[in-house]
């Protein structure tokens, strides 16, 4: 692979001219993460990134193996699910990964279809096309095991008027602090294993009609230690991108190992979400206890203007500002975009987040690989698994 971005087009729908897109995904309708305790894992969401609560399902709705909390912000949807029985599946994921993320679930116009289609290229079902109703109407949902445990859900909602899903409802709480200005998931990052990329890019390519529109190698993904490579790959209307992240040799354990040793396999390391406005969502998020990775040295920000070129000029932000508020820059041909990590949001060094605001550019914040990782290296070393 070339040391180079590899980039076949950044307008999607170029890729796609000619060809059928089979699989057409309308966008992410939710996610869900299986965790220990969803009540206490809602509250954490709630107060620390300002979700607002959606939906419930529990024994009070008739629902006897799982309890789920349903949150939103902007068009985002989480859905924490915890097991109220030991043999449960959940509880053997959550022993086994920890809290992280067990469904991406797809919004669709046909889930049987989108099944049928998936499944004759090769997909592993998870789960049969199934019609769920209430007096909202009806949903049908479908699904497929992708790399690790982690599944795809395709969901179908035309039908339906309901606050979420039948089984589920609207969740009433006195306690709903404010939003932080996060919109849209913008992309979400899944590590496998050594030699498995290539693998995975090939499964979304042949079952899910994905393209690799960027690449990444170890060239160019790399500090003095660790290394890692990367491919991203999207649907067709660019509304879907999931990055495939695998290890690369280095001198140390790379972040990628670490994710692989403590949720023992392949899942979602990172899920990117979009803001309008990074300083004034980093700044609340900040003052709700939220971490971020470390702010990479001085020497960093006094760069941006070189880094940015032309667009420097497009550039509204106090670069003080971001880096009193540890935020990264970077630009492409189509502009620029901010960007900031957080913390691993549990205490297994597996999951974490990323806030983007994107200024045009359409990349993945290529000229901030150096000083992420090293940031990130720094917290590898306080955990002793550098």
């Amino acid at each position: 692979m070339s040391s180079e971005i590899k980039n076949v087009e950044y307008g999607l729908e170029k890729i796609f001219e000619g060809a059928q897109d089979f699989l057409p995904l309308l966008g992410t309708d939710y996610v869900e993460f299986y965790v220990g305790n969803a009540k206490q894992s809602a509250h954490f969401y709630k107060t620390a990134f300002g979700f607002q609560s959606l939906a419930y399902a529990g024994l009070e709705t008739g629902m006897r193996d799982r309890t789920s909390y349903v949150l939103a912000q902007g068009k985002i949807r989480l859905v924490l699910t915890t097991p109220l029985t030991s043999e449960s599946p959940i509880a053997e994921h959550i022993k086994k990964h920890g809290d992280g993320v067990k469904i991406i679930a797809l919004w669709v116009e046909d889930a049987t279809k989108s099944f049928e289609e998936t499944v004759k290229r090769g997909a592993k079902p998870f789960m049969e096309p199934t019609r769920e109703s209430d007096e909202h109407g009806e949903v049908v949902r479908s699904g497929i095991y992708t790399y690790g445990e982690t599944v795809h859900l395709f969901v179908e909602r035309k039908n339906y008027k309901g606050t979420f899903l039948p089984g589920f409802k609207t969740w009433e709480s006195p306690y709903n602090p404010e939003p932080v200005g996060l919109k849209f998931i913008d992309h979400m990052v899944g590590n496998v294993g050594w030699g498995e990329m290539n693998t995975w890019v090939k499964w979304y390519e042949d079952v899910m009609g994905f393209v690799n529109f960027l690449s990444f190698d170890d060239k160019q993904i790399h500090t003095e230690y660790s290394a890692l490579m990367s491919k991203v790959m999207s649907n067709g209307n660019g509304r879907i991108k999931f990055p495939i992240n695998e290890p690369a040799e280095g001198k140390k354990r790379s972040q990628i190992e670490e994710y692989l040793d403590f949720y023992e396999g392949s899942g979602v390391q990172h899920i990117a979400v979009a803001t309008d406005d990074i300083i004034s969502t980093v700044t609340a998020l900040r003052a709700r206890g939220v971490e971020f990775l470390s702010a990479p040295p001085h020497a960093y920000y006094e760069e941006i203007p070189a880094r940015l070129g032309a667009h420097m000029s497009m550039m509204k932000e106090d670069i003080n500002v971001l880096e009193k508020l540890a935020i990264l820059v970077d630009a492409d041909e189509e502009g620029y975009l901010l960007q900031i990590f957080t913390k691993p949001v549990e205490d297994r060094p597996t999951l974490f987040f990323e806030i983007i605001q994107r200024m045009g550019a359409k990349g993945f914040g290529a000229g901030n690989f150096k000083a992420l990782f090293e940031s990130i290296e720094r917290e590898q070393a306080l955990r002793g698994t550098l």
